[in-house]
Order: C-alpha cells, then structure tokens, then sequence
C-alpha cells in the first residue's frame, strides 16, 4: 500500500484588506526618495498571471516559479481618502498559496499568462491600538515597486493588511497615514483612474479586460 501524498497548500487561507495605484514610465528618483523614509527590505522576482481563461472572482499568479497564489475575492468595502487629494479603490480577498514544482518556463509562457518582472521595495508595519501595536494580531504592508512587462516599465505603490479581519482596516488606515504625512512628489498622482489591482491592469494591457473587476463587474483582480 503506497501512502498518501502529503498536502500540497503552503499557506492559506488568509485574508487580507487592500490598495494599489499603478502607474506608467519609470519610477523617479523623487518617489523613491519618499518612500526612503521608512526602511524597506528589497527583493527582485518574476511573477506570472493568469489572463486568458479569466476567472470570474479569482486571480492566479505564479509567483516567482515556485509557489502559485490563488485569490478569491471577496468584494470592495469602499474607498480610502488620503491627504493631498488622494483616494483609492479597496479590495478584499482570501488567498491560498501551493508549492509549484514544474519544470522552470524560462521566458516562454504557456498561452494566456503574461510576465511581471519586479524591483520591490517593502516595509512592514504591525496594526496600532492605544494599548500599543498588535503585531500578533495583524498589520499592513507597504510596497513600492518598478515593473517591466514587455520591455515596457510601470511603477506601483500598493498597501495589503492582513491578520485579523478585525483589525485590517485600521491597520491599513494606519499605515496609509505614516506614508502620506508628507505629500507624495510633485506631480505624482495617486487617484481612482489608476487604482487597481495587477490582474485587472494587464488584462487592461492586454485587451482581454471584460470590464472592471472591482465589484461594478463580476469580482476579480489580483
């Protein structure tokens, strides 16, 4: 009798509040310099999506050839407005992470996913109460990355809590109000048009968009 194989799910499933601007172009010397504030941990990998079939309410990413996220989402509980007139679309999901032990695809991808090289810079705050932070229980983090796809170069800030569902929203909203108690750099923009998550911006790219998955459509991003 053979045994069984073990489980295959690394992490997951886990909840977690969030918010992204992306935008085009190379990031600027300025917007680092911003960021560079706080300390950040920085990391470089590739990240393949899921575009072609799209998933109504799921997002697919292999991330960095060896592990694949599967998110769900679970809906928009509203907008976050931030000093200097900037807003953004947030977004709820549940994710679940497995082990990918395929042969690497080099740069050549099957059919219908497409490839997001990063240059990420991160920084982890735990969530904050009057009684002290909460690392335990929950906390937010905060990215800014440079993105190449197709030779072309994006820029994204992005801010995901996650723990204790609780807590994610104030956790968020805390670490939000760090980052923008100094105006982002002039003429920087961080406003709904460019609020959104990776999957729904390269289907936008790629034209295989079927409409806004933020809860005005179907539900998913990524």
């Amino acid at each position: 009798m053979t045994a069984a194989p073990p489980e295959i799910p690394i992490a997951g499933p886990a909840d977690s509040l969030e918010v992204r601007w992306i935008a085009p172009g190379p990031l600027v010397t300025a917007m680092r310099e911003w960021f560079a504030r706080f300390p950040a941990r920085m990391e470089t990998r590739a990240d393949a999506y899921l575009l072609v079939p799209r998933l109504p309410g799921l997002s697919v990413k292999l991330r960095d050839g060896n592990t694949l996220d599967v998110k769900s989402y679970l809906g928009s509980p509203g907008f976050i407005d931030l000093p200097y007139r900037c807003r953004g679309r947030l977004e709820s999901w549940r994710k679940w992470s497995f082990r990918f032990e395929q042969a690497a695809w080099d740069d050549v991808l099957p059919a219908g996913w497409s490839m997001v090289r990063k240059r990420r810079h991160r920084i982890w705050f735990p969530a904050f109460s009057p009684d002290g932070p909460r690392a335990a229980e929950a906390g937010c983090a905060v990215e800014l990355t440079q993105a190449c796809v197709r030779g072309e170069p994006w820029w994204t800030l992005g801010f995901e809590a996650t723990g204790s569902g609780g807590l994610l929203r104030d956790a968020l909203d805390h670490t939000a109000s760090l980052l923008f108690a100094q105006p982002p750099p002039a003429g920087i923009e961080f406003g709904l048009d460019s609020s959104r998550s990776y999957l729904d911006w390269l289907a936008k790219e790629a034209g295989t968009d079927a409409g806004r998955d933020d809860g005005s459509a179907l539900g998913a991003a990524g």
